[in-house]
């Protein structure tokens, strides 16, 4: 039986951010690099990567006497879905109050300007081809 992909929760997303960035790893190793920014236990690391290997997050397998986990999903399609769910409970869907809000909130560095506005001709020249 195929598990279903569920949302991450933050705590779950802070260890896929880890393997996404560098895997396969070991729960000590994540354990490591998530106790760098906050106070956590070895042993509730382990436990919420074995919730997540269970809810089809995470793939493991065992090497010598430790398990090698591995995200189970992909950060792209993640991040998409998470976003597309944020988007319409918080803005109704609305992707320009979504971003006004964004840049109104945040100090924005001109070099992320220039990136957007490249995103924005990009996507105006594709949608032109198109047509």
């Amino acid at each position: 039986m195929k598990k279903k992909a569920t949302n991450p929760t933050a705590g779950e997303l802070e260890i896929l951010n880890i393997l996404w960035k560098e895997q396969p790893l070991t729960v000590k190793a994540i354990h490591e690099l998530l106790a760098e920014n906050k106070d956590v236990g070895y042993t509730t690391t382990l436990k919420i990567m074995q919730n997540m290997h269970a809810k089809g997050l995470l793939t493991r397998e065992l090497q010598g006497k430790s398990h090698l986990y591995r995200a189970a999903l992909l950060q792209e399609e993640t991040q998409g879905r998470l976003l597309d769910r944020f988007l319409d409970a918080t803005f109704s869907g609305s992707v320009s109050s979504l971003v006004m809000q964004l840049l109104g909130n945040r100090k924005t560095s001109q070099s992320e300007l220039d990136e957007i506005k490249r995103l924005i001709e990009s996507m105006e020249n594709e949608k032109q081809h198109k047509a």
